[in-house]
């Protein structure tokens, strides 16, 4: 009796994944195709639908309220164009629903009243970006749902950032419980920083972050409040018309309000091109710091604050 049980359990549950996965839907995007606008799949979208986004410029925004959506473009990334307009005078893309993959195209040119226009404004838990280009955007990314985890992927981040009000970034995460930052380019920001996390953990790692000769970013990574933090094997620059010379990874210069079990910096390069004095890290946490194996040139010195330091072999 109990294996017949057992088995009908089994049987049971292969049909409801079946039935789960056979309400999953195509919804196709772009000229000729069922909706011509992102916004128009949007508002027709269901939980687990899957939104292509084919070749085209579309001067549009778009909130996607459903959960587990994939949303990605078809083609070259670079193709595949959402510019200009804000929804709800935040973003071009509003993540609001739970588990949504963004992939493979290019948000550009957002622009809203109070300064912190974003490509993606994630407002639900569990975003997943990937393969896509953050062009010239106030925020490339904003987000700061409490119980959410953020994982960019090989994206790249361009341009984006702004001080003029209240500053904006290349990512800008708040009280989360996870950013994770990998394989991924970020150049030329502007005043802002390059990834600014407010996160209880943030991972950032294989990342080529750069200030380049015209950016003119403040840090290069900010984690202001502290939190756990590692940071391995990135390829990182600050550029000489930087706006903030002090550091390149700053952690707790705001307060302390997360728990920051763990500062790992390790085997990342770091040059400062700049013709001024910098520190690598400035820890302002009371956990220490380890500073290892770190590749650095130009004029730095590696830590200010509690760790240790353990040169490159």
């Amino acid at each position: 009796m109990a294996t017949s049980c057992t088995r009908l359990a089994v049987l049971a549950g292969t049909f409801a994944a079946f039935a789960a996965s056979a309400q999953a839907r195509v919804l196709e995007v772009g000229d000729g195709k069922d909706y011509k606008f992102p916004s128009l799949a949007a508002a027709a979208a269901r939980d687990g639908d899957i939104v292509k986004i084919y070749p085209g410029e579309y001067f549009d925004c778009a909130t996607w309220e459903a959960d587990k959506l994939v949303v990605e473009g078809v083609g070259n990334a670079d193709k595949v164009v959402i510019s200009d307009k804000s929804c709800g005078g935040k973003a071009l893309f509003i993540t609001a629903g739970a588990d949504i993959t963004i992939r493979n195209l290019t948000l550009t040119r957002s622009r809203v009243p109070d300064g912190n226009g974003a490509g993606i404004r994630g407002e639900g838990e569990k975003l997943l970006v990937e393969g896509v280009r953050f062009i010239n955007n106030q925020n490339g990314i904003l987000t700061g749902y409490e119980n959410s985890t953020i994982i960019v992927r090989n994206s790249v981040f361009e341009r984006n950032g702004t001080c003029s009000q209240s500053c904006s970034h290349g990512i800008y995460v708040g009280n989360s419980k996870l950013l994770h930052v990998e394989g991924s380019q970020f150049s030329d920001t502007r005043q802002g920083h390059h990834i600014k996390s407010r996160a209880q953990r943030t991972e950032i790692t294989g990342n080529s972050i750069k200030d380049g000769p015209n950016g003119t970013a403040s840090y290069l990574i900010d984690i202001p409040n502290g939190g756990s933090a590692v940071i391995t094997g990135n390829t990182m620059e600050k550029g000489p018309r930087a706006e903030n010379h002090s550091t390149a990874i700053e952690i707790g210069v705001e307060g302390v309000t997360q728990p920051t079990r763990e500062l790992l910096i390790e085997n990342n390069t770091f040059k400062n091109s700049g013709g001024y004095d910098t520190f690598f890290v400035s820890n302002f946490t009371a956990t220490d710091a380890m500073v290892r194996g770190n590749r650095i040139s130009g004029r730095v010195k590696p830590l200010h604050g509690d760790g240790e330091v353990v040169a490159a072999n």
